[in-house]
């Protein structure tokens, strides 16, 4: 074959024997400390943290180069996605504020207040707890846990509240105005 192209036995047996780089041994070496610090963290640390801990442990690399590196290693971060809460485009129904900063009780079951609470779970993520407190007593009264944040959520904590207290006429129930709270299933 050597004959054939024209090329001497030497340069064939040479191109079998593969030469690694000098840059390609220090990516192989840098790889393997990123994976290192990419367990250390236990898959938390992103690119950013990996370059810092580089940087300390005294390696000369610039931020793209462990960019690089990690996406050559398919290395990727866990990474949640933070909640934010998108503002309705309907018009809130602005309602009387009956309490007037006024929380001072004489009995029982006379002021209450509804709220919903944002609970992060390990299995099922993100919960949700509406409940509602007397204001008197500084008690949960009534309650509500789902893992969607619904109107029937939070009718069922009023209805839980209504059950177990029995309260009687009167009674004012103050809320932030939530889109739950101002829906017609609930009103």
């Amino acid at each position: 074959m050597c004959e054939i192209l024209e090329i001497p036995r030497s340069s064939h047996y040479q191109s079998l024997q593969i030469v690694i780089s000098n840059r390609e041994q220090e990516n192989q070496e840098l790889t393997k400390e990123i994976h290192l610090i990419y367990l250390e963290s236990k898959g938390r640390n992103g690119a950013p943290k990996i370059h810092e801990s580089l940087l300390i442990k005294g390696f000369s690399l610039s931020l793209k180069r462990v960019q690089r590196l990690r996406s050559m290693a398919r290395i990727r971060s866990i990474t949640k996605k933070k909640y934010r809460p998108y503002p309705s485009k309907e018009k809130v129904i602005q309602l009387d504020n009956l309490l007037k900063r006024d929380f001072t009780t004489q009995t029982i079951n006379e002021k209450w207040v509804a709220d919903i609470t944002y609970i992060h779970t390990l299995k099922d993520g993100r919960c949700y707890l509406a409940s509602v407190l007397d204001l008197h007593s500084k008690k949960i009264v009534g309650y509500s846990f789902s893992r969607s944040m619904t109107t029937e959520l939070v009718i069922q904590a009023v209805n839980n509240a209504h059950f177990s207290q029995k309260p009687s006429e009167g009674l004012v129930l103050h809320t932030d105005l939530d889109s739950q709270y101002t829906s017609s299933e609930f009103t």
